[in-house]
């Protein structure tokens, strides 16, 4: 028999994305009892039920969000009233306005519907952005005295102000008002400003809760304008830079910001915005009729791969992808590495030319910050394969901090991180010789938030949520700060948190997907956070081709055999060349997207999960050593069994010659011979090979 380990020849690829899939329960007679009610197919009832309808009266608010009954938003935010007062005495009175916003693209689209929605109105009005790298987030004492001696009267924080509780006082000490429009969490003491506006400040039930601070920019603005009888030519615009802040800054898809995106979406691509036409047309977006999604290209993580001439077709709508991975991408790269006076231009400007001047500027900007991430990311990578991925599982939480990394890109890069290893990421550079910035992101179970409390002693500055955060420290304070982190993530994770969380809608056969279920999905659009994409999975299929396409990507054909007809369907998997080959059996996860190439269109799947089917994970985890049995496959007899091979089992197969096909779950490359020596590696994914495998399997599931 074969007695050395596979690994001596073979190159074994890396194992498959290491997650944890969690798969919704099946409620099939509630869910064909919704159906009935609510006139869906039992899919749709199902992946209601999924994402938490219990009602057929939450479902129809849910599926036509413009029957929600909204509340005035007068009624709502406390602050509202006396926040109008004071913009339409400044505008009667001429008084300087000015805003002070944030570099994310929530923070920019509201400065610039705040800056066009007042100018339109009359008022005199001006605006400013904290240096990114020089000062960072949010309104500080050096603006606010700029704005005094500028003879500003009326500061208008936009995405930030909440806990900004000094600079506040120091626009009161100097004769300032202060209106606060954000929407992160409140502090223990709230800044001395006139008016508080905040959706983190009222009911928790209000469909106004959920909203980003373009979100707050938005009410405000309208309400002005509807207050002032000026609303003639202002919603259309300001709708669209609303859509583009809200799924930029990932804000839920519920409550009113689903009921205004739907519209948004359509009325994205025959905007009268210049700056939104340039995007699109720079961004290669391409609008469809209802039910359809973006090119394949469209979700390369930023890595756009299309035609960026391309022209919008039919003006129907976009999606909230066009937006996520095209258009909000090249925003947030201004705010990230560049100027964001680039996108407040770009988005206040009526003139086409100078719009487009602007958009070019972001796309190149944003090839930059791509090719800066995948710098980074790769020597991060390569630093923690050196210094700590045997410690992983131990610590738990990885601390990455090294010195000429840009910061304004490093939280992306956590991201991916988190998503390669599966823990918390807390990831820095240096300023200087004697101070660390950095960035984190999360996995669900651990809260970045309290996990920098934890630490608050060995920090400067620090913020964030659950999911993320941002913080500084003396450079003297890393390792003390490293063991903090690593004890702190011992008492919330547990060993199985350490890998990312796939959560799973339904199961569905190959033969399922058509136009008819994809067209079926559009209820539920538009899709984003709190109301994500569906996702579907299928088991054992055969990957029938392969290959490596743009930035690593693998691009492939999976098939299915179902009473005995062989369906096949084109699939792409983003930044997955790390798992090139793939096992030639897996049970995969998936979202549907349509693809448009050369005027026809097409169903295919973008993987987001991949596993060896149950059937082979039960055999190779729980069969007994030394497990054989006989079958016969095209006439000829053959044994096959587990086998013990270092730390793992493997399947062997004997003909009756004594040749021997040897293989490890996982692994693309098998050997096939007499023994050892004279063994030669061979890609088990062949159809001759995948098949007496499945005919082993098969023999050792009826043994069994």
């Amino acid at each position: 028999m074969l007695d050395r380990p596979v690994s001596e020849f073979s190159k074994p690829t890396r194992r498959l994305p290491n997650q944890r899939w969690q798969i919704y329960p099946q409620k099939p007679e509630f869910a064909q009892k919704l159906a009935v009610l609510m006139n869906v197919s039992p899919i749709i009832s199902q992946l209601l039920i999924n994402r938490g309808m219990e009602t057929p009266e939450q479902a129809q608010a849910f599926l036509e969000p413009e029957s929600l009954v909204l509340p005035s938003p007068l009624e709502d935010f406390p602050d509202l009233a006396i926040s109008l007062e004071l913009l339409q005495n400044a505008i009667a009175s001429q008084t300087k306005i000015a805003i002070c916003g944030d570099y994310d693209a929530d923070g920019m689209t509201s400065t610039a519907l705040l800056l066009r929605s007042l100018r339109t109105l009359g008022a005199q009005v001006d605006y400013a952005i904290p240096s990114r790298m020089h000062e960072g987030y949010g309104i500080n004492k050096r603006i606010v005295e700029e704005f005094h001696s500028e003879g500003v009267g009326l500061i208008l924080t936009v995405d930030n102000g909440i806990s900004a509780f000094e600079p506040v006082a120091r626009a009161r000490e100097l004769g300032l008002a202060v209106i606060i429009t954000d929407h992160h969490d409140i502090p223990q003491k709230l800044p001395p400003a006139n008016a508080i506006l905040n959706p983190k400040l009222i009911a928790e039930s209000s469909p106004y809760r959920g909203v980003a601070g373009v979100g707050v920019a938005y009410i405000l603005a309208v309400s002005l304008a509807q207050q002032l009888g000026e609303t003639k030519g202002l919603i259309q615009p300001m709708l669209a830079l609303f859509t583009l802040g809200t799924i930029a800054d990932l804000a839920p898809l519920t409550g009113v910001n689903r009921r205004w995106v739907k519209r948004g979406l359509q009325h994205l691509p025959k905007s009268n915005l210049a700056g939104i036409q340039a995007l699109i047309q720079v961004g290669g977006v391409q609008a469809r009729g209802e039910g359809g999604a973006g090119e394949q290209g469209s979700r390369g993580a930023g890595e756009e791969i299309s035609n960026p001439k391309s022209k919008i077709q039919n003006p129907k709508s976009l999606k909230p992808e066009d937006i996520g991975f095209r258009l909000g991408p090249r925003i947030n790269a201004i705010g990230r590495i560049g100027n964001p006076q680039t996108v407040i231009e770009l988005l206040t400007t009526d003139d086409m030319g100078v719009a487009l001047e602007r958009a070019m500027q972001c796309e190149q900007i944003n090839a930059s910050r791509q090719e800066m991430c995948q710098q980074i990311e790769q020597e991060a990578i390569a630093y923690v394969e050196s210094e700590f991925v045997t410690s992983l599982q131990q610590d738990r939480v990885l601390i990455v901090v090294q010195p000429n990394w840009h910061h304004g890109v490093i939280g992306i890069v956590a991201s991916r991180l988190v998503e390669r290893y599966g823990v918390p990421v807390f990831i820095g550079t240096y300023e200087d010789g004697e101070h660390i910035r950095g960035s984190a992101r999360s996995i669900p179970e651990f809260n970045v938030f309290e996990a920098l409390e934890y630490c608050h002693d060995l920090l400067g500055k620090y913020g964030g949520h659950k999911a993320a955060g941002g913080f500084s420290l003396p450079a003297e304070n890393l390792q003390v700060l490293r063991s903090r982190l690593i004890e702190f993530a011992n008492q919330c994770l547990e060993p199985q948190h350490l890998k990312p969380l796939l959560k799973i809608d339904a199961e569905v056969n190959l033969d399922q997907i058509n136009q008819q279920l994809y067209q079926q999905l559009n209820a539920l659009h538009p899709c984003g956070m709190d109301n994500p994409d569906p996702v579907f999975w299928t088991a054992n299929v055969q990957v029938v081709e392969q290959k490596i396409v743009g930035k690593g990507h693998i691009k492939l054909t999976i098939a299915q055999t179902i009473d005995n007809q062989d369906y096949r369907i084109k699939a792409i998997a983003w930044r997955w060349g790390d798992y090139f080959r793939l096992p030639p059996r897996v049970d995969v996860a998936y979202k549907l997207r349509e693809n448009y190439f050369n005027g026809n269109t097409t169903i295919e799947l973008e993987l987001v999960g991949a596993r060896l089917p149950i059937q082979i994970q039960q055999f190779f985890a729980s069969s007994p050593i030394q497990s054989s049995t006989t079958f016969e496959y095209n006439q000829r007899q053959y044994t096959c069994g587990f086998y013990k091979n270092g730390i793992e089992a493997e399947l062997r197969i004997k003909n009756s010659e004594g040749k021997v096909l040897a293989m490890q779950p996982g692994h693309i490359i098998g050997l096939l011979g007499t023994n050892r020596q004279n063994a030669k590696e061979v890609d088990i994914s062949q159809p001759q090979y995948d098949s007496i495998i499945q005919a082993a399997l098969q023999a050792l599931s009826v043994k069994s």
